[in-house]
């Protein structure tokens, strides 16, 4: 009977443990910002390798469009792109601005100049429940 108890209980707390964990993953940072500093958040992503955001920054059926490759990705492909280049800083000079935000939509420019060339990344945003995202991204090289 005592170890009946013991397991009973042992379960319970790997139960509650766990449920507590996912609970706290869920939670979005970046509920309740505004657009541009969702643009800023992306921007340190991209020129910094800053990680800590990338999960809520993207909604489930993000696309990323290389304009010069023709290349397209979807969310996971580009967050995995993101890990991958986590702390790398690129030596550029980044600027973003908002070109237009009506109602729950948004869409931002993102310029690095590097020195030999420059790159510009579109961003179109969208506002639900649960905050702004980044729906799409189409980078060009002008």
């Amino acid at each position: 009977m005592y170890k009946l108890i013991a397991i009973i209980t042992a379960s319970l707390f790997a139960f509650a443990s766990g449920f507590n964990a996912s609970a706290r993953e869920t939670v979005n940072p970046l509920k309740d910002v505004n657009a541009n500093k969702i643009t800023l958040t992306y921007a340190e992503a991209i020129t910094s390798g800053n990680t800590d955001f990338n999960k809520h920054l993207f909604t489930a059926d993000f696309q990323h469009l290389n304009s010069a490759s023709n290349e397209v990705s979807d969310r996971a492909a580009y967050l995995g792109f993101l890990k991958a280049n986590k702390g790398v800083k690129y030596n550029c000079s980044t600027d973003y601005e908002i070109l237009d935000q009506a109602g729950k939509t948004s869409v931002a420019k993102v310029s690095m100049k590097f020195e030999t060339f420059t790159r510009v990344d579109y961003i179109t945003m969208v506002q639900s429940a649960d905050g702004w995202k980044i729906s799409k991204v189409v980078t060009t090289y002008p």
